[in-house]
């Protein structure tokens, strides 16, 4: 008589795990990535170069504009020049937080840990979104404030311009900074740099290559100004006065009142319509997330 035959052994019917099992939610994604971004060495060096660029060369101009007479800028002004090379820090960082991933292969682990990629995507862009307004704006904030310590007491002559006063910038014969200047000198710089991160976040995620996406970035900011600066012939001024006008260094000049296109715009604008093209980018970004194999 021939003896039955055992029913096959399953594994993963017999065995249960001690470790409790739960469904992941964006805020695990948002706690990894901020684990990821944060102990990252790039993250450190990037950031701390962008506060040194902007908050030195931030008194290097004040103290270049500290004299008596008016020097005829608005009284924060000074915290734009060195905005204008910090920012390309942000730029770089935001390109890095994905596509250093890609480079190192890392992307895979993310992706099997969180198969819901828009997820990911929406972890990296509100940690980096953060990280970079907060860090910039603080940047700003210490600069704005050198500057109104050792500028507010400069005597405005009876000739300034009536730009000048229309900003708010004059008080009791004085240059002095209205709330809407030191809003934008600070919340709104720190804005528009951050929203320059995010779109280099989604730019990086569309060519998942460090190089070639900062290179992208860096045109976008820069190239409309240098391209304006040749633009000799009178036929092609208006060509010129629409790159001066809507190039990315240009509102970030009107957050601090000194537009490069001899308008009275306050910025806001150009932020609007900066945030408007990032939202764009991101949403191409998930698209084509969603589409890859990896």
């Amino acid at each position: 008589m021939t003896a039955p035959v055992p029913a096959p052994y399953t594994y993963a019917q017999q065995y249960t795990s001690p470790i409790p099992v739960q469904n992941t939610t964006l805020a695990h994604a948002l706690k990894s990535e901020w684990t990821k971004i944060r102990t990252v060495r790039s993250t450190v060096w990037t950031l701390s170069v962008m506060l040194v660029v902007v908050i030195g060369i931030g008194m290097l101009v004040t103290m270049a504009m500290a004299q008596d007479d008016y020097v005829g800028l608005p009284l924060l002004s000074g915290g734009l020049f060195g905005l204008m090379l910090g920012q390309l820090a942000v730029i770089t960082l935001g390109v890095l937080v994905v596509t250093s991933e890609y480079s190192t292969g890392m992307i895979r682990t993310t992706f099997t840990a969180c198969p819901s990629r828009s997820r990911v995507l929406t972890a990296k862009a509100i940690v980096f979104f953060s990280l970079a307004f907060v860090t910039t704006t603080a940047a700003c904030g210490i600069t704005a404030l050198i500057n109104s310590a050792a500028l507010s007491g400069q005597e405005v002559p009876d000739g300034a311009s009536d730009d000048v006063v229309m900003q708010g910038s004059i008080e009791a014969g004085k240059v002095v900074a209205s709330g809407g200047q030191w809003l934008g000198a600070t919340v709104g710089a720190g804005l528009f740099v951050a929203l320059l991160g995010l779109l280099s976040l989604a730019v990086g995620t569309l060519l998942r290559h460090s190089a070639g996406a900062i290179t992208a970035m860096m045109g976008v900011v820069l190239l409309p100004l240098i391209l304006a600066l040749f633009m000799f012939a009178e036929s092609m001024h208006s060509l010129r006065d629409f790159l001066i006008k809507y190039s990315p260094l240009n509102g970030l000049a009107s957050m601090y009142r000194i537009p490069m296109d001899d308008g009275t715009s306050t910025g806001w604008p150009g932020l609007g319509l900066l945030a408007i093209i990032t939202a764009v980018a991101l949403g191409c970004a998930y698209a084509v997330l969603a589409k890859r194999d990896v």
